[in-house]
């Protein structure tokens, strides 16, 4: 089964909020014939929008291949949220390769928030920007550990706008007794994220990118001159970047091996008020929580609560996303039980082993950047910046995350998704316990 058509039309946008509430550039022609170009981009998410963009800025000829529409993946169905760090906390980063590198990948994620920030002000204002990303504990002996976490990046990394919140703060934050407090990071916050895409587009366009969609690959051939064909052209490019992230398939096996898709779900409600909204989220920060298997949410700027949650593994999304999304929605918040639901969509993400991303020089001109594990809506986005840095000659950030270990799946392609359904299995008999 086909990751991209299984649940969805092709060359269509989900029915979910975000493409209801934006207005889509293009479409852009679909590739036909022989094409020659300096870099050649699989993927048109935030990965390879970043790339073209930033490469077409330096004057390189760029064609960007998608299989759908631009932002049609994770980049166009994700909850919002522009986070600081890295998916692994600096802990964990310390004793995955040292403390010297540990800063640098802190510096690096604190850039990639910046870039968004850049990037929205100048391709995409529509998109918006709140600040804010609350982390709320969902047991109370988790407290003092997160609390000791914001003490760490406060005095080892000098970052002082993260504070560590109490239950009852946390509770008048939030509007919900599920939470025991946590902390409160002012350096992140959220944004539109299908907007975010379509302004990246259109600005790669104007700086002479050349986009095709509904262009899938069908085959890579390497080499001095690379050639990548698709079911009715053929791209030669000097440089090739892999930018597909949860719906690279088997197509690069090198990859897939170790970024592996799933699957997870947002729900959208009915518009609400402003006073019973303020009630649930009352400073209209974004919200993500502790368990393994994240509850995440926000307030849209129409006043709809945005809330994902619930993962699957697999190809088909579950026939009722409404009942599988508002039962963690409801634990939270019992008093929208009787709100409308608007829109249930579901998407695709990639993730590794370790939950960092894995970025690979395949050969020397054929480079990959995926595997973000949900935190790539600003990660994602520097990762192509760095792709493009790499070609330009420019790869010291490329070439320290292709260092960071991101080891094979168990198993391998075919036994990954048993390993994982157990995997999560027991997570989420942790969660509940």
């Amino acid at each position: 089964m086909d990751l991209l058509t299984a649940n969805d039309r092709h060359g269509e946008y989900p029915q979910s909020w975000y493409a209801a509430t934006a207005e889509a550039p293009g479409p852009y022609p679909a590739a036909q014939g022989d094409i020659a170009c300096d870099v050649c981009i699989i993927g048109g998410g935030f990965t390879g929008l970043s790339a073209a963009l930033h490469l077409a800025e330096r004057g390189y000829d760029v064609v960007l291949l998608e299989a759908q529409r631009v932002g049609f993946g994770a980049s166009g169905r994700n909850g919002g949220q522009v986070g600081t760090g890295q998916r692994l906390e600096q802990d964990d980063l310390e004793k995955l390769v040292g403390r010297d590198d540990a800063r640098k990948l802190w510096d690096m994620a604190l850039e990639s928030v910046q870039l968004v920030r850049a990037i929205v002000a100048k391709h995409a204002p529509d998109a918006g920007f709140t600040d804010g990303i609350i982390h709320a504990m969902h047991r109370a002996r988790y407290v003092p550990e997160d609390h000791a976490y914001v003490r760490k990046l406060n005095e080892d990394y000098d970052y002082d706008l993260i504070r560590a919140v109490d239950r009852d703060e946390m509770r008048a934050l939030c509007g919900s007794p599920a939470y025991h407090g946590g902390s409160l990071d002012m350096g992140g916050g959220h944004t539109h994220p299908l907007r975010l895409a379509f302004g990246m587009a259109r600005a790669a366009v104007a700086a002479g990118a050349r986009i095709f969609e509904t262009s899938r690959v069908t085959g890579v051939k390497e080499g001095s001159t690379v050639t990548v064909s698709t079911d009715a052209g053929r791209v030669r490019a000097g440089h090739v970047v892999w930018a597909c992230n949860g719906y690279l398939g088997n197509t690069e096996k090198r990859v897939a091996a170790r970024v592996m898709p799933i699957n997870n779900y947002i729900l959208a409600t009915e518009p609400l008020d402003a006073g019973f909204a303020k009630t649930l989220i009352r400073d209209g920060h974004a919200v993500a929580d502790s368990k393994f298997v994240i509850n995440y949410f926000r307030l849209s700027d129409d006043n709809r609560m945005l809330f994902g949650g619930a993962e699957s593994y697999g190809y088909r999304f579950p026939k009722d996303i409404v009942k599988l999304v508002s039962k963690p929605m409801l634990e939270i918040y019992p008093q929208l039980k009787d709100t409308r639901i608007d829109y249930a969509w579901g998407g695709t993400l990639g993730i590794t082993m370790n939950r960092m991303p894995h970025f690979e020089r395949l050969q020397g001109n054929i480079l990959s950047a995926s595997g973000y594990s949900g935190h790539g809506v600003a990660m994602a986005t520097l990762g192509g910046k760095m792709a493009a840095d790499a070609i330009a000659g420019q790869a010291e950030q490329f070439d320290l995350m292709s260092q960071v270990p991101t080891p094979r799946f168990p198993g391998g392609v075919a036994l990954r998704w048993p390993l994982l359904v157990a995997a999560m299995l027991w997570f989420s008999l942790r969660d509940k316990l």
